[in-house]
């Protein structure tokens, strides 16, 4: 079932709170990742138990592209050795895929900046670059390595997002304000939730499309946009709440007083309507 903004938000807000672990630091900019860029779980995490037939090859520091705009408003690429301040503080961002599941070669995803000072993709992915940076100059490292204060290399799990993902929904009392129950929310929540996102915010289905790199129509990933035109206001879009229960999820949670009892300012539409 799809998630809003606030459960990235929660958790990536645990890595602020102090003692946080580099763990909950490295969940909580993932997290962020994964909604805003629509990614797939083994995009950025790795398997409790390895498996060799899977295609798709994790996001590396190497495949990681910040930008900033010069003083004309145009996005510059920033270099390698950018200062850890410039990386915070870029415009923009770029993910490049070696390989993922639907066979596809040298994807690309991007995001701007969406203007938040923390919950912010751009940022997330900054967090992440500058904290393997500091402990290693392997370009292959996956985004999901952390180090923690003995200085060894561990990578977030998909049972670490997993898990974090519905302690956020129970706090954030899903089951409740959405009728969502707590074992409907996976990894896989992240990306629908971030594709449910930018429908809400009025993106087209071949917009999602591109952005999510879903298989059909598959002449979408060829089209010839300037990523950083494509992907600008998205992010922004996206962090916006928009308070949704999900109906479907009533068959598992009786939502009716949940529902009753909410104002009533969500617009409506059905497919009908709006061929009307």
């Amino acid at each position: 079932m799809p998630v809003e903004a606030d459960i990235p938000e929660f958790l990536a807000e645990l890595g602020l709170e102090e003692g946080a672990t580099e763990l909950t630091k490295a969940v909580g900019d993932l997290s962020l990742m994964a909604f805003y860029f629509l990614l797939r779980v083994g995009e950025y995490t790795i398997k409790g138990r390895r498996n060799e037939s899977k295609q798709t090859v994790q996001f590396r520091i190497k495949d990681v592209t910040f930008f900033k705009k010069d003083h004309r408003g145009i996005l510059r690429m920033l270099p390698r050795n950018a200062s850890e301040e410039d990386i915070l503080s870029a415009d923009a961002v770029t993910l490049k895929l070696e390989n993922q599941k639907n066979g596809w070669k040298g994807v690309c995803v991007s995001h701007h900046s969406n203007g938040e000072e923390y919950n912010n993709p751009t940022k997330a992915v900054g967090r992440r670059y500058i904290h393997i940076k500091k402990f290693t100059a392997d370009p292959n490292t996956f985004l999901s390595a952390y180090f923690e204060e003995d200085g060894l290399r561990r990578d977030v799990k998909d049972s670490d997002m997993r898990t974090a993902l519905k302690v956020a929904a129970e706090a954030l009392d899903y089951v409740g304000t959405r009728g969502i129950p707590v074992d409907k929310i996976d990894t896989h929540s992240l990306r629908i939730g971030g594709a449910n996102a930018l429908s809400l915010n009025g993106y087209s289905k071949e917009q999602i499309q591109k952005m999510g790199r879903w298989r059909g129509d598959t002449f979408l990933e060829y089209i010839r946009e300037s990523l950083a035109d494509f992907s600008e206001g998205m992010s922004k879009s996206m962090s916006k709440l928009f308070g949704f229960v999900s109906l479907e999820a009533g068959v598992y949670t009786d939502i009716t007083q949940a529902t009753v009892e909410s104002e009533y300012e969500v617009n409506v539409s059905t497919p009908a309507a709006s061929a009307a």
